[in-house]
């Protein structure tokens, strides 16, 4: 552990050490191109098994680097779902790794065509704070097992879960299959310059732009998961109980801290306050009073804090309803809350909110309602509610997103096989399972060409049965 901390720190100071660690896996990556399956999935199983190991350790840390963090919400959204991540991948990885077999048309034929998955090469990987140890794990999961070299940088906020990210990834795999670096702005910087084979970022649009604009000085892929405002529809019909119980575990877990909680609800003009009230029987079964303060994990860092107190003053103080439902957040001066019906353009409404708060948009038909979604930059998420299948179906068809859950929130993110990432201001590229694997690697297209070779008749110098079987394939 002191050996990686030191690393992880020296790094900070030295972007030197970022390069070389670059320069180490580049080279091991060109010596070793293919990695067979079964080495990759050592690679996976030792990942599994050190996690497994270093639970209650990440739990304390994790919950130390946010200043205050449940450990069941550490456990399941990131600890269960990283190792579900490599279990999957485990089992399905010489599948991912077979040939794909891809059809020849009678008249190009005879031969063979496939598509051959190849690692990249050298694939980066810069995680953010929120969700400090999954944003990390996963991606590394399907870079590795798509065959790359992995260099990681977690965020610089999380130290602690960064250092036993760094401990984890030095015990389960050679320094020279994956690296762990950190530091400030400026190693983000520098890491972003680097000439990767693939770059996949997970934070703000803003830091994604830069990212984006980074790598295409090397013309390098770049996945971005970003986040955005997304929107929980309540359909006429829908049971409220439920809706609300779901709507509040996905709003409030982890403080709201989730690129893909639900940011705003709508909800039929004539049953918003019946929704209120099952919100507000909803939220203490999740976090309940505890010692005067919800037990709910805490808004992350002094700037979070002071960020979501004005975000609560600018609706008070335009006139809209903060109506909370339960005792405050700890560090913060309000509990779990709602705004109703808020103005347009106050930050609550143009920003992604990131905390505990929901506002809550009334709507008159259903039309309205997806008009206010697709009038709107696309989401990362969208939450319907409801029973009507010709109601949900005209809303899956009509609206975009990068993902959707129906009756429930969050899950999608939990299904290893289902792709995870954004479209548009929320996201370009996706990963997890398969789609992980395929987005680490390249689908390199092959033609294994047969004989006889009638194709040779076609070609030139001109002749009458060349230009006989041009009009034959050509027609008219």
């Amino acid at each position: 552990m002191e050996k990686v901390m030191m690393a992880v720190e020296q790094v900070g100071d030295d972007l030197a050490v970022v390069s070389q660690a670059f320069d180490r896996l580049r080279a091991a990556a060109r010596q070793d191109a293919f990695p067979p399956a079964d080495r990759r999935r050592g690679w996976l199983t030792a990942l599994e098994r050190a996690l497994v190991r270093r639970q209650d350790a990440l739990v304390q840390a994790v919950d130390a680097d946010f200043g205050g963090r449940l450990a069941h919400e550490t456990l399941f959204a990131e600890i269960f779902v990283s190792l579900e991540g490599l279990r999957h991948a485990r089992r399905h990885l010489a599948g991912w790794m077979k040939p794909r077999r891809r059809s020849v048309p009678l008249t190009l034929g005879p031969g063979r065509a496939w598509v051959q998955p190849q690692p990249v090469g050298v694939v980066g990987v810069i995680a953010p704070w929120n969700y400090p140890l999954f944003l990390a794990l996963g991606p590394l999961t399907g870079a590795l097992a798509a065959g790359n070299r992995v260099l990681l940088k977690p965020s610089e906020l999380t130290p602690r879960t960064t250092t036993l990210i760094a401990d984890i990834v030095a015990e389960a795999v050679p320094g020279d299959v994956a690296a762990v670096v950190s530091g400030g702005p400026e190693v983000g910087a520098h890491f972003g310059r680097l000439p990767f084979d693939h770059i996949l970022f997970t934070g703000s649009t803003r830091v994604g732009r830069m990212v984006m604009k980074a790598a295409a000085e090397n013309l390098t892929p770049v996945t971005l998961e970003l986040g955005g405002k997304s929107p929980a529809l309540v359909l006429p019909d829908a049971d409220l109980a439920s809706a609300a119980t779901d709507i509040a575990y996905g709003k409030f877990t982890n403080a709201g801290q989730t690129c893909v909680a639900p940011d705003y609800a709508l909800v039929p003009r004539s049953r918003v306050q019946d929704f209120v009230t099952a919100l507000a029987q909803a939220v203490p079964g999740y976090f309940p009073a505890d010692g005067g303060a919800s037990a709910m994990s805490a808004i992350f860092g002094g700037a979070g804090r002071a960020r979501m107190a004005a975000l609560v003053a600018e609706a008070r103080g335009r006139g809209a309803e903060v109506r909370e439902l339960g005792p405050p957040v700890p560090g913060l001066d309000i509990g779990p809350a709602v705004v109703l019906d808020p103005p347009e353009d106050i930050t609550l409404q143009r920003e992604e909110i990131f905390g505990p708060v929901l506002p809550i948009v009334p709507y008159d038909d259903v039309g309205q309602a997806l008009d206010y979604v697709r009038d709107r930059p696309r989401p990362l998420a969208f939450y319907l509610f409801g029973r009507d299948r010709a109601l949900i179906d005209r809303a899956l068809k009509t609206t975009a997103a990068g993902g959707v859950v129906v009756n429930d929130t969050l899950i999608h993110v939990a299904v290893e096989d289902l792709p995870f990432g954004g479209i548009g201001p929320s996201g370009m590229g996706r990963y997890h399972g398969r789609d992980g694997f395929d987005t680490f690697s390249h689908l390199k297209a092959v033609f294994d060409r047969k004989g006889p070779r009638l194709d040779r008749l076609a070609r030139p110098p001109l002749k009458p049965l060349h230009r006989w079987l041009t009009k034959l394939l050509i027609g008219g």
